[in-house]
């Protein structure tokens, strides 16, 4: 597959992941689909924590800010929003509006995706849910 056509690729996974259309994650990701983060290595298992994901934020929406492809393997910068409507890790409806960023690789084989690398702002994600607090040192190292 050409660069052209493997960020293609991902383009159109976030088009379904936006329009949460998970029976159209067939036909864009291998059955062997290996998440390294979340540490599951199938498909089945990415549906089942997108339906939770769903779930906890009904409206999320996911955009790409940036995307570079090398080889087998795309890179992008992602930014994420979505509302806390659903519980979460055993953390009960907030309802708050939470951003994210992440930057992510994904590795393409025959087509689909067949692995999934990224880091994220979760601590950020975290204390937007109320989860954690800075304490007076953490807030005058990092303002908001």
């Amino acid at each position: 597959m050409s660069l052209e056509e493997n960020k293609a690729i991902i383009r159109r996974l976030f088009e379904v992941f936006n329009k949460q259309n998970l029976a159209l994650l067939d036909e864009l990701i291998a059955p062997d689909y290996v998440d390294r983060p979340r540490q599951f290595g199938d498909l089945e298992s990415y549906k089942q924590y997108l339906r939770m994901f769903f779930k906890t934020f009904p409206d999320t929406h996911e955009t790409i800010e940036d995307i570079i492809a090398e080889e087998d393997k795309v890179w992008i910068r992602v930014k994420g929003v979505g509302t806390h409507k659903g519980e979460f890790r055993g953390l009960a409806p907030t309802g708050k509006k939470i951003t994210w960023e992440a930057v992510s690789i994904w590795r393409i084989a025959d087509g689909k995706v067949v692995e999934l690398q990224y880091a994220t702002t979760e601590l950020d994600f975290l204390k937007q849910l109320g989860v954690i607090e800075y304490t007076e040192k953490g807030k005058k190292l990092f303002p908001e």
